[in-house]
């Protein structure tokens, strides 16, 4: 944990608990753990890079996180090996550096390239197989904090963070 610069995480089922509410138009609606984003903004403002790759495609989720100071999202991907090849490339991101959240299989291929593969304890067993860190806490739930929270205080930047007075 102490060289992780970058975090990546998926959407549904990491920073969602896979969930969908369909509307009577048909909009599916999602709900994100605030502490997630806590964490996330924290992240961002402590220097961290925080990118989103998804293959869903909710204008809604581009908002909260672009809220959140996240500016590095892809949504809608169809290769998330090809999306965070050339996303590390561009940022000259090793990937070793990457701590990348994942819980399903089209996830599987993307995190053996990464440095630490880490999922929500409900993600699935395929995945769980090749995480090096299996959160205790579910997708959507605060697994995303978990693993952020987790790498700030091994580099010594949680409560530095938090002694800066943010809110």
């Amino acid at each position: 944990m102490n060289d992780i610069t970058t975090f990546v995480f998926d959407v549904d089922g990491v920073l969602t608990d896979s969930s969908v509410f369909v509307t009577n138009e048909g909009e599916m609606l999602r709900t994100m753990n605030i502490r997630d984003g806590y964490a996330m903004k924290a992240a961002v403002e402590s220097g961290f890079k925080v990118c989103i790759i998804s293959g869903g495609s909710n204008e809604g989720v581009r908002i909260r996180l672009r809220n959140l100071g996240v500016t590095d999202i892809y949504l809608g991907t169809p290769d998330k090996v090809q999306t965070f090849k050339e996303y590390t490339e561009n940022n000259s991101i090793k990937p070793e550096n990457v701590l990348y959240m994942g819980d399903d299989i089209p996830d599987f291929h993307v995190m053996k390239l990464v440095g630490l593969p880490t999922c929500p304890q409900d993600a699935s067993p395929e995945i769980k197989n090749i995480c090096r860190y299996v959160s205790h806490v579910k997708g959507g739930r605060g697994a995303v904090r978990d693993v952020i929270e987790q790498v700030m205080k091994v580099q010594g930047k949680w409560m530095e963070y938090f002694n800066g007075q943010h809110d």
